[in-house]
């Protein structure tokens, strides 16, 4: 009997050291499966010299100079900046937008930078960094046209890029409600869309229709309204829990603080959305 009670005493002195973390083999933790656990990148980033960076073509963000065929844009200088405090390469590889988390997911980009606006969705799902810049939805449509679409999108067929802030408030705000919907790859196609009477209407980046439509442009038939959409904030993402984050985030800082970023934006005519200062 005296044997028996020893045993069960034994076995509780057991659990009660497990508990206390008395255990000699501590638990381990699925990454694979814990949406919350610290991704270790930065320093196999460092090491690797590199950062893949996931695009799209967006006037002035990124876009190719004319002139000398380069990638230029306020991201595309933004980036390189960025990269050049880390002590890495940006490397850009554009992408197909409505794809970006899978490309991040899957490894082939490090991070995604180019306009993404800061949604409660996304940050669910990837590391993003503070907001760095505003925007908001604006509408494309031939100049002859601006008086009628700023009152009713009835029967109008509108266009946005898949997998946007454009189709997410065409999808969700009801003045769309009657509007016939189309998306489209880009928003540089939502643009070829509307000049060539295919579509009507386009909803785009304030950032890019600033510079991309009106007199001096390709789009000089085209004309920008803007009804006062809500405002969005544009932020770099990474896979979910990365280490890198942060580590861009004190870079952000530095380069707000020492007037970096802000000379970059005044380049692009982007000074006025600039939210790091």
């Amino acid at each position: 009997m005296k044997k028996f009670f020893a045993l069960i005493a034994a076995g509780m002195m057991a659990v009660t050291m497990t508990g206390c973390g008395g255990s000699t083999a501590p638990a381990t933790t699925d990454k694979a499966t814990d949406k919350t656990a610290n991704l270790v990148e930065l320093e196999d980033m460092v090491a690797s010299g590199k950062m893949t960076i996931g695009y799209t073509l967006i006037n002035p963000l990124n876009y190719f100079d004319s002139q000398t065929n380069e990638l230029v844009g306020f991201e595309t200088e933004f980036a390189k900046a960025v990269c050049e405090k880390l002590g890495v390469e940006a490397v850009f590889q554009e992408i197909d937008w409505d794809s970006k988390e899978i490309e991040l997911n899957s490894k082939n980009i490090d991070c995604i930078w180019n306009g993404m606006t800061i949604t409660p969705e996304r940050e669910e799902t990837m590391s993003i960094s503070v907001p760095y810049m505003e925007n908001r939805q604006v509408i494309i449509v031939k100049a002859e046209n601006a008086d009628k679409y700023r009152e009713s999108f009835d029967g109008a067929n509108v266009v946005a890029e898949q997998g946007s802030a454009g189709e997410e408030l065409v999808q969700g705000d009801e003045s769309f409600a009657s509007a016939k919907y189309t998306a489209v790859a880009s928003q540089a196609t939502a643009l070829m869309e509307v000049s060539s009477g295919t579509a009507d209407v386009a909803v785009i980046d304030y950032t890019m229709a600033g510079g991309s439509v009106g007199e001096g442009t390709d789009y000089a038939d085209l004309v920008f309204v803007d009804k006062g959409y809500e405002s969005e904030s544009y932020g770099i993402a990474f896979r979910k829990g990365s280490d890198v984050t942060n580590k861009v985030n004190e870079i952000i800082s530095e380069l707000a603080a020492d007037g970096t970023i802000g000379k970059i934006a005044e380049k692009y005519g982007l000074s006025d959305l600039i939210l790091v200062k």
